[in-house]
């Protein structure tokens, strides 16, 4: 069994903040692995499922942010789970929107989930990292992370939880790098060989296109210079 859990914040009026990008992630992998309606359970809602060949039981706590932990350790006795059975999906402000990073224990950065989460179980569980930029002064952050995705931001958003769900079966079977490699193929598509083509060797379209410079005609060659006397004049004018 693993244990995947989303970070966020539990009621409808935080369901598209910032901060619940953890929540997004997992309602995103439940809908497109078809798992279990989702049930309250270890005072949060949770839904089990299969990603590949691994059982997961996926958790969003329900206790804000801040008590995340209880929800997660709850969860880890009921199931006898150790740490480095869980991974869980949180925002990261120190990332680009869009960005997704794997990470293998650590600090928590002052997220206050994460925080919350080392207390009762450690620091020794897995994270994706999931960028959704910095407001660039920190008196701004609780503001920014508490505040909903820009519309500006939906297409990008899309594309990043579309590349979870498609590579959460690797990260359920610990390949990393298929996982990641599954979320480029989202957020940064590979280009076409003739796209790829034109960027290397430059596009000469303008060149095709500009206006051949115009022909001159050549000046017509100087008369030479009559040299007949006036009677041959005469002679070749009534010829």
């Amino acid at each position: 069994m693993k244990l995947f859990v989303g970070l966020g914040n539990p009621g409808a009026k935080y369901a598209k903040n910032r901060h619940n990008i953890g929540f997004m992630a997992l309602d995103r992998i439940a809908a497109d692995h078809g798992f279990a309606p989702w049930k309250s359970k270890f005072q949060g809602e949770a839904t089990e499922g299969r990603l590949g060949n691994d059982k997961v039981l996926l958790l969003k706590p329900g206790t804000f942010m801040n008590r995340s932990g209880q929800s997660v350790q709850a969860a880890m006795q009921f199931y006898k789970l150790e740490p480095a059975d869980v991974t869980v999906f949180h925002d990261e402000l120190d990332l680009a929107p869009g960005k997704c990073r794997v990470k293998q224990g650590g600090g928590h950065a002052g997220h206050n989930g994460l925080r919350s989460i080392h207390g009762h179980i450690g620091d020794a569980y897995g994270r994706v990292r999931l960028g959704i930029g910095h407001p660039g002064h920190k008196d701004k952050v609780a503001s920014y992370v508490l505040h909903d995705f820009a519309r500006a931001d939906d297409a990008w958003l899309d594309d990043l939880l579309r590349g979870i769900a498609d590579g959460a079966p690797h990260l359920a079977d610990g390949d990393t790098g298929k996982f990641m490699n599954a979320v480029a193929l989202r957020v940064a598509p590979a280009r076409s060989s003739k796209t790829a083509a034109r960027a290397d060797k430059g596009d000469n379209s303008d060149k095709a296109k500009a206006p051949k410079p115009e022909a001159h005609p050549e000046a017509a060659p100087e008369p030479e210079p009559d040299s007949r006397n006036p009677l041959q004049k005469l002679v070749d004018r009534f010829r």
